[in-house]
């Protein structure tokens, strides 16, 4: 029996590939990021408040983010800038406060430290105007001599010129990859970001903690959520990372929104003690406990 020329053809685009150049082809960044991340036992707080950004959405007032470090927010090791973290946490924030106007600026550049972020701060940070500054601090400083040891000055150093911003701020720690772990200043080094932090009443984002977690709780191996360098991350551990970060900064930002004192003449921030400003963020302060 003779097959009808229209079923042939049907049968024969059914199992014959488009070529390459008529298939509709997915951006790698989208191939890659997962659907949905682990659910991490350790819930990621914030604990002093980011009143200026929280006072601009409630206000429907555009809101700027500027994400500074080295190659880990540049986005080493992403298929994509689609795929590196700021654009992730620009993308989920979005999601979360649909109508706001917030654009997350990328100033990552690969290899940078303190000093180097301090030297095009004005330039690549103070001239975005940012509402929040989100510094990733302590990485490289791990690879230098001298990087535990000056440390604390630069990092006070960042906060001040950060508070003459009257811009809020958010501290994220290193990340947890085998060079890292072999680093005998690396829990000495996160211990410091914390210190810091608490004495200057300000949010540290635990990026070491979570990545852990993954590892040690998720069961998950360096190779999931790293590049094949072993020690940026992929795509995976980009999107999954923001998606944390920008869960504890949206639980920060609604816990003000929900509080009957929400008027806050941000000019005062800065002399506002830890307790109190732990007190209005409605969070408390998680030890993280490090190598």
């Amino acid at each position: 029996m003779r097959t009808p020329p229209l079923l042939l053809a049907a049968a024969l685009c059914l199992t014959t590939p488009l070529p390459v150049s008529a298939q509709t082809l997915v951006p790698p960044a989208k191939n890659m990021i997962p659907a949905a991340c682990p659910s991490s036992k350790t819930v990621a707080k914030l604990p002093f408040p980011l009143a200026r950004t929280a006072a601009k959405l409630r206000a429907g007032e555009p809101v700027t983010i500027v994400a500074i470090g080295s190659s880990s927010t540049a986005g080493a090791g992403a298929t994509s800038a689609d795929a590196s973290y700021p654009r992730r946490l620009q993308a989920m924030l979005r999601e979360r406060f649909p109508g706001a106007q917030i654009r997350v600026v990328n100033r990552g550049m690969n290899g940078q430290d303190a000093p180097e972020m301090l030297a095009r701060f004005d330039k690549d940070v103070a001239a975005a105007k940012p509402t929040l500054v989100i510094w990733q601090s302590g990485v490289n400083a791990l690879f230098r001599t001298d990087g535990l040891a000056t440390t604390e000055k630069l990092l006070r150093e960042a906060i001040a010129r950060i508070r003459a911003l009257d811009a809020d701020l958010v501290l994220v720690d290193p990340q947890y990859a085998p060079r890292v772990l072999a680093d005998a200043d690396t829990g000495p080094m996160i211990r410091l970001i914390d210190t810091i932090a608490q004495e200057e009443g300000i949010g540290v984002y635990h990026r070491f903690a979570l990545m852990r977690d993954w590892h040690e709780s998720a069961g998950m191996g360096f190779e999931d959520f790293l590049w094949k360098d072993s020690f940026h991350m992929n795509d995976w551990g980009y999107n999954c990372f923001a998606r944390d970060l920008g869960r504890a900064m949206a639980a920060n930002i609604e816990a003000q929104q929900r509080s009957a004192d929400v008027t806050v003449n941000p000019k005062t921030l800065p002399a506002t003690t830890p307790a109190a400003a732990a007190a209005t963020a409605g969070t408390s302060l998680a030890p993280t406990a490090v190598p």
